[in-house]
């Protein structure tokens, strides 16, 4: 059970450092002056890099996760609400990554009506919801 719990770690992080610098590539490229073409490309190419290694992350996390849960029954039973929250917050981070792939289609398709201080604030979700999960699993509140 180390190990699955040390791999879900590791690949929960991981996933988490992608949904960080996403959103960062989204400012750069709500910066960029028109006619610098070569600028868009290349941020739109990391962007879509980005995103696709982040998916390939959250893949093992979340069934990491769910061996945790289902199988070595971690949070299961009475008095573990805080496994109830946190798979709330999980449910959270996945309609993150979701919008996240909706803003790239966005700024890919040139649609995004979205100005970098937006793209600053939408940056800061993901870091709330590490913060609610890692509270919800080492202090289990309830």
């Amino acid at each position: 059970m180390l190990w699955v719990k040390a791999f879900h770690i590791v690949f929960v992080a991981s996933w988490f450092a992608g949904l960080f610098y996403l959103p960062r590539i989204f400012v750069n490229l709500a910066m960029v002056p028109p006619g610098s073409d070569a600028e868009r490309e290349r941020l739109l190419l990391m962007a879509r890099k980005l995103l696709r290694f982040t998916t390939m992350l959250a893949v093992p996390a979340l069934a990491l996760g769910g061996v945790l849960w289902l199988h070595y029954g971690i949070g299961r039973g009475p008095g573990n609400g805080w496994m109830h929250a946190k798979l709330a917050v999980v449910l959270l981070v996945l309609a993150y990554h979701h919008a996240c792939a909706a803003q790239l289609r966005r700024l890919r398709d040139g649609t995004s009506v979205r100005g970098h201080v937006w793209y600053r604030w939408f940056n800061e979700l993901p870091v709330l919801l590490l913060v609610a999960a890692v509270v919800l699993v080492v202090v289990k509140p309830f």
